[in-house]
């Protein structure tokens, strides 16, 4: 490589980097060719986001997948507080004492509880309100003029459904929703902050009055069974019951939502990957599969900080500092997918080596939801309107502009569910 090559490698480096620290626009609309740069010539890499905490973050599969299960690698933010306070301030605490921000003994023990309860048997009951609710939504859409498939059909969706599994009234979800809605857009100056503070103080005390309501009359949904759970075991306390029921509600529908516009919108722009799943209905498992890896709605996974100097690649990630692990990265990594930004329904070994859902012992919880919801969703979707398709080019799609891009997904999804009839 000569002088000017090196010069500008270096170059294309820094920009990378300075684009994966700011978020930028351009960044945020199309993430992979500066995770690409970073894979070759940085793949662990010193950030500054606008939160102000050292960052380090993680693009290779390898290194994403063990980072994912390093237990010198804590997910117990409150370990870190400083840095805690510093990116969520003081409103966050209550609602973070839970199987997410925690690492064993107490993640081991807050995840079983919560698996009990999260069952098999009671997820796979959903099956025939999924359906019925699938049906409904689609059977609203009008027809005749252009729709935002995510407000009326992606969102809604895995919404009523994580409620009425947890056991939130129909009449109570729309401040729930716009609560999480404020938490999930937060930024980081101090108007967005006061901003996150009133919601999450909703929050908080909106849950603290439905556990109230559910311990005062038994119910037979999720919140029931963690109540009667405690009641008996004492196993987990009332922080941690709030806390939990606040993560399962948030991470229940936003992750779901997104996915199912990402699916969408990666189908309808690949009509050839498309085509193969309409004439071959048993493919769709697989291409959902594939949507998680090729544009799954988690772009990053939730923080996690230092317990000690990590050696990485050449880099040492110093003891405090916080990881930041890219999914989307790592998803896309040519040492692990071959043609990895090719969007491919019949790409084999695909649920097994995605990071979609995570690894090792946070592994999501609500993926065989997440899957059963995503495939009623869009068998119902193209079977009902099997010439829908986008009302613009994809180039002038709207991705989520957020501080910090745990989430992968768009604005709104426009489309024509019949463009014979506009």
């Amino acid at each position: 490589m000569t002088q000017l090559d090196e010069r500008d490698a270096t170059d294309s480096t820094a920009e990378a980097i300075s684009a994966a620290s700011r978020g930028s626009a351009e960044y945020r609309a199309d993430p992979y060719p500066v995770y690409a740069c970073l894979r070759e010539s940085a793949p662990v890499c010193h950030l500054s986001p606008p939160h102000g905490v050292d960052t380090y973050l993680i693009t290779r599969y390898d290194d994403a997948k063990a980072a994912l299960t390093d237990p010198r690698i804590s997910k117990d933010m409150y370990a870190a507080m400083d840095a805690y306070h510093t990116i969520f301030g003081d409103s966050s605490v209550a609602l973070d004492d839970n199987m997410l921000f925690s690492d064993p003994p107490k993640h081991t023990r807050l995840r079983r509880i919560v698996n009990s309860a999260f069952s098999p048997r009671r997820i796979e009951s959903l099956r025939p309100r999924i359906q019925q609710i699938t049906d409904e939504l689609l059977g609203k859409c009008v027809t005749t003029e252009p729709v935002d498939l995510l407000a009326s059909f992606a969102f809604p969706l895995p919404l009523i459904v994580i409620c009425e599994l947890v056991g939130v009234p129909e009449n109570e979800r729309e401040d729930v929703q716009k609560w999480c809605a404020v938490v999930a857009r937060t930024g980081f100056s101090k108007a967005d902050k006061d901003k996150l503070a009133v919601a999450e103080g909703a929050l908080r005390d909106y849950f603290a009055e439905l556990i109230a309501r559910k311990r005062e009359n038994a119910s037979d949904d999720l919140l029931g069974a963690l109540i009667r759970t405690q009641d008996e075991q004492g196993a987990m306390t009332d922080g941690e019951l709030l806390s939990t029921l606040w993560v399962l509600l948030f991470a229940g529908h936003k992750t779901t939502a997104y996915l199912i516009g990402n699916a969408v919108f990666n189908l309808l722009t690949h009509r050839d990957q498309l085509e193969k799943v309409l004439a071959d209905p048993d493919l769709l498992p697989n291409a959902i599969e594939e949507v998680i890896r090729f544009e799954g709605s988690v772009e990053n996974a939730t923080f996690r900080h230092a317990l000690e100097d990590i050696p990485m690649r050449d880099t040492v990630i110093p003891k405090g500092c916080l990881v930041q692990v890219a999914v989307s990265s790592a998803n896309r990594d040519p040492e692990k997918f071959e043609s990895p930004d090719t969007f491919d329904v019949e790409r084999k070994g695909l649920q097994s080596a995605h990071l979609g859902f995570g690894s090792g012992p946070h592994y999501c919880l609500g993926a065989p939801l997440a899957r059963m919801e995503m495939r009623i969703a869009l068998t119902t979707l193209f079977e009902k309107f099997p010439r829908v398709d986008l009302v613009a080019p994809a180039r002038e799609a709207e991705w989520l502009k957020v501080p910090f891009p745990a989430f992968r997904g768009l604005e709104r999804l426009p489309v024509a569910l019949d463009p014979t009839q506009l």
